[in-house]
């Protein structure tokens, strides 16, 4: 019974507080809007009501005819949210006043353009110029009620979260008899096996869903303990009449022991030569492939230099797209031996700064693209247990890609932060570029796949490779979320080193 209140406590604790955060976000996200859009638009009425008072004054204060400067102002009567205005001329002296109730006190002497808020109010000043010589300035306060906005939603709010926590217990009365009354028939048979040792009992089934499911593979493993449990005591019965059978059996392990320890050494051969094999291919790589590219490259470029009146404009199209090609291909030697660095060698795993390694590689692309603007934002206070060289590795790449994918946004940002979810940490790098579809999320992170032409996006599809695999043997995972021209996200996360573990395991102990 302690088991089906906790368990009823819990879902009843998830379902409630599921609904609030809902509720709060929404909420939230609508009241912010509205004020911020009143805010703005009475900003912008205010500042036209300005203006459109300094034209129509501009010919009071220019032949000095206050009685119509004051005609003009008492036209903001019909204006009730206006609760006073003033025309100063260019010596700053009042020239002529309105106010709703009578009792404004106006400032001495005009402010300069703006507006502002001010007791609760909102203030406005405005110059009145003519032909680029300064009149006077235009003095409005008018009722500013985003404070009594925000107290009518909160009431609303108030409201919408009790209807919604209303609906949500009752919605998890419900849950808990579709969920709890199968836990406690399986508790309660599980109880029975454990206290009699009566392993030919079985759960009732009461639902198609996966605690239905649970039922069955309860059952299922009540008849593979009682059938283990008759040939445990039938093979007991039969060692205790024969203790030689046991002698075997021993000598027996002692020679499994040895071939496996023998396979061990072959295994472990195998992979030593094989490694000396993708040693030997990445030498080959970098020397035998990287050295005819470079004669391609160098003789296409003394080509256009040494004879640039023998070659035609057509010709040096061409060379030009043999000195890409090479040295594409020389891009895509230099990822794929990168590719394979990531997947050798002993991981050298210590507590590192994440933002400082994300800070250095920022730095290290703002200085080769030193004539874009991009907003860069790394939060602080990220830590991790990780081999260094490597997580600087993916986080070139990472970055390197939201640098490139965010080259045609107005206003490009890339962001490197941390979220937490209890004890797993995930980090993260954010742009608002091109994005991608979804749909093709599953090829991100193949060797050479691309989801950008080359025309739209340089690169050679192996980054994000190299990426997955440095996250992979950190015991961590990889994934992304976008949408096309809505930037993209990706998220990874890093297994904890033995240290942290065994921390861990002692504080779940303690």
């Amino acid at each position: 019974m302690n088991v089906q209140h906790s368990v009823r406590h819990k879902l009843l604790a998830v379902v409630l507080a599921s609904t609030l955060a809902a509720v709060l976000v929404a909420i939230a996200a609508m009241v912010a809007y509205d004020l911020r859009l009143y805010h703005q638009s009475w900003l912008n009425d205010l500042a036209t009501q300005a203006e459109l008072v300094g034209r129509t004054s501009a010919p009071a204060l220019t032949f000095d005819d206050a009685r119509a400067a004051q005609e003009n102002l008492a036209l903001l009567r019909y204006r009730p949210e206006i609760r006073a205005a003033a025309i100063y001329d260019a010596r700053g002296r009042r020239f002529a006043s309105f106010s709703a109730d009578g009792t404004e006190a106006f400032p001495r002497f005009p402010e300069a353009d703006g507006t502002h808020v001010e007791a609760g109010e909102l203030v406005a000043f405005k110059r009145i110029a003519s032909e680029r010589e300064i009149l006077g300035t235009v003095y409005l306060r008018a009722r500013y009620e985003l404070y009594d906005r925000l107290l009518g939603y909160l009431g609303i709010a108030a409201i919408v979260i009790t209807v919604a926590m209303l609906v949500a217990y009752a919605l998890s009365r419900w849950l808990r008899e579709m969920v709890i009354r199968p836990l406690v028939a399986i508790t309660s048979v599980a109880t029975e096996v454990s206290e009699k040792r009566n392993f030919g009992l079985r759960a009732e089934r009461l639902t198609s869903d996966e605690i239905g499911l649970l039922a069955d593979s309860f059952n299922t493993m009540l008849a593979e303990i009682e059938r283990a449990t008759r040939e445990l005591e039938a093979s007991n019965r039969e060692a205790a009449r024969e203790v030689g059978e046991r002698r075997r059996a021993e000598e027996e392990i002692r020679r499994l022991n040895a071939e496996l320890e023998t396979r061990v050494k072959a295994r472990t051969t195998e992979l030593q030569s094989t490694n000396a094999e993708l040693e030997a291919f990445c030498y080959s790589v970098s020397h035998d492939l990287r050295a005819p590219l470079r004669s391609i490259d160098g003789f296409s470029q003394a080509l256009l230099e040494d004879f640039p009146k023998d070659v035609s404009d057509e010709a040096r199209r061409y060379l030009a797209r043999i000195r890409t090609s090479t040295q594409r291909m020389g891009q895509l030697i230099e990822d794929l031996l990168n590719l394979s660095k990531v997947s050798r060698g002993e991981l050298a795993r210590r507590d590192v700064d994440v933002g400082e390694i994300a800070r250095q590689v920022v730095a290290e692309i703002q200085g080769r693209e030193p004539e874009r603007k991009v907003e860069v934002s790394v939060w602080d206070g990220m830590q991790a247990n990780a081999d260094p060289r490597l997580l600087r590795a993916a986080f070139e790449n990472l970055i390197g890609n939201a640098w490139k994918f965010s080259a045609k946004a107005e206003h490009a940002r890339v962001e490197v932060g941390l979220l937490r979810d209890g004890e797993q940490a995930s980090f993260f790098v954010r742009d608002n570029g091109a994005g991608f579809d979804m749909r093709y999320a599953n090829k991100l992170f193949g060797a050479f796949q691309r989801l950008h032409s080359a025309n739209e996006f340089q690169g050679t599809g192996i980054g994000l490779a190299t990426v997955q695999r440095i996250v992979h043997r950190h015991g961590g995972r990889i994934w992304a979320d976008a949408a096309p021209g809505k930037g993209a996200v990706f998220f990874f996360t890093l297994a904890p080193g033995k240290a942290q573990a065994e921390a861990a395991k002692k504080e779940v102990a303690a």
